[in-house]
This record gives structure tokens, C-alpha cells and sequence, in this order.
């Protein structure tokens, strides 16, 4: 894939006058779940290797490397190839006991809903100032992520009334959309706002999204660094990388 040539972070402020609409990712962009997420999915295959007697233990690494960004089930194919595991692919109405992929990926959603229900979540405070920024210019804003949770989360972080439109895992299964690093989230999202890509803006910080940002064609990509590191954001197709979303609350 060509890569475009990224503007350099906190140097180069967003026009928003260029641009109709604010597609924001969810975990890690809007909210500090992608650090519960994590937690959720160390816990999971930290388990599941030492039990299955598998040398290579889960490490951090593994997170950003396999599943960030990318809906569940993906995200436990892609690690258990990782270390040359294969199960059966099983059915989303599998326990979360069962050694499936889906059985898997429900486990940890359990683990997911448990610390989500017993300690909450903020919303990260930049993100909130571009969300009170980008209202002030009337520019259209809605939530694009893998998670299924995403209506549990914006409720919890007091989110849920700025997005009139949430393109999420369970209306990309309805509709059939292929989920990050295919743009059709991102686009049926755009779309659903009525504003063409070229017109709309990215917000990721996983390097799948922003390789849909970048795979849509859309006006701009930014890459919000939260772990995975600015140069790996910006050789997936990032134009813009900040570390804080405040950071273009003044543009």
C-alpha cells in the first residue's frame, strides 16, 4: 500500500472549516478502555497458553501486534495463528467455557463487561475539549469501533447523547461491513452523516483504523498515539499524530 507522506505532529493544526465531519474510534481515542481491554485480553490468554503448555507466554507486544482495533473474534484468530493454535471457529452463542474462537472472544468479554461494571470509566479530558470544540463549528461527529460494548461504554463515560450515529460491531454484523482494517465502518459511518470521506476526519489509535482511514480515502487520518508509537502510526497512513486530542481542540 503507498503510503502518503505524514505532516508533522503539533505542527500543522486542522482546518476544521475544510471538514464536515469528526469520525472518532472508541477504545484509546474517546476513552481509556483500550487499557481495560487490554487487561481483559492478557487475562484471557495469559490463561489460556500456560494451561495449553504453549513456551511463548502473551506478552504486551502481542496486543498492538494481533488484535488492537480489530473486532473480537478477528482478534483471537489472529493471536492464536500467532503461536500456531488452531481451534474450532465454534458460534457467537458459544460460552465463554468453550475453547472456540467465539467461546475465547466471549470470555473476554466477560472480563471486559466485569471491570467496566465495577470501576467505570472517564472519558479522556482532550477528547471531551475537541468534542466541545468541533460543536462550536457544527461539525458532525459519530463513534466507528469494533466493540460491541460501545453503547455500555459511551453510556458509563456520560458520551452516549454527543453521537447521534455509532457505527459499532453489532451494526457491522447487521450490515454485513467488513471491520477495521477495511474502511467500510468508517464509510457506511460517513455515509449515515451524509458527508463524503474526502470531507470527513479519522481519529485512531490503533494502526488497523488508521490503515481504513487511509484504505477510504478520507480527508485526513489522525493517529492518536497512545502505546503503539507515532512512526508506526504514521507508516500505517496517519497524516497527523498527537499524543492528546486537545492538541487540535485549537485549530
Amino acid at each position: 500500500m503507498t503510503r502518503r507522506a505524514a505532516r508533522p505532529p503539533n505542527l500543522l493544526g486542522v482546518d476544521w472549516h475544510s471538514y464536515d465531519a469528526a469520525l472518532f474510534d472508541l477504545d484509546g481515542v474517546l476513552t481509556p478502555t483500550a487499557e481495560v481491554h487490554m487487561r481483559a485480553w492478557r487475562q484471557l490468554f495469559t490463561d489460556f497458553l500456560a494451561k495449553r503448555g504453549i513456551g511463548q507466554p502473551y506478552l504486551e507486544s502481542d496486543y498492538f501486534d494481533y488484535i488492537d482495533g480489530k473486532p473480537r473474534y478477528d482478534g483471537v484468530r489472529a493471536l492464536l495463528a500467532s503461536r500456531g493454535i488452531q481451534l474450532a471457529e465454534g458460534d457467537p452463542s458459544d460460552g465463554p467455557e468453550v475453547e472456540t474462537v467465539c467461546g475465547l472472544g466471549n470470555r473476554k468479554n466477560e472480563f471486559f463487561a466485569a471491570v467496566l461494571r465495577d470501576e467505570g470509566v472517564r472519558p479522556y479530558a482532550g477528547s471531551v475539549q475537541l468534542l466541545d470544540h468541533l460543536a462550536e463549528y457544527g461539525t458532525k461527529v459519530a463513534v466507528v469501533t469494533s466493540s460491541r460494548n460501545a453503547t455500555a461504554v459511551l453510556d458509563a463515560a456520560d458520551l452516549r447523547s454527543r453521537f447521534g450515529v455509532v457505527v459499532d460491531g453489532n451494526v457491522a454484523a447487521d450490515k454485513g461491513l467488513n471491520g477495521k482494517p477495511s474502511p467500510d465502518t468508517f464509510l457506511a459511518a460517513a455515509k449515515e452523516l451524509g458527508v463524503p470521506a474526502e470531507r470527513a476526519v479519522v481519529l485512531e489509535d490503533a494502526v488497523s483504523g488508521v490503515e481504513a482511514g487511509h484504505a477510504g480515502g478520507f480527508g485526513l487520518v489522525v493517529g492518536v498515539d497512545r502505546g503503539v508509537g507515532a512512526q508506526r502510526l504514521t507508516e500505517s497512513g496517519a497524516d497527523v499524530v498527537v499524543a492528546d486530542l486537545a492538541e487540535l481542540a485549537s485549530s
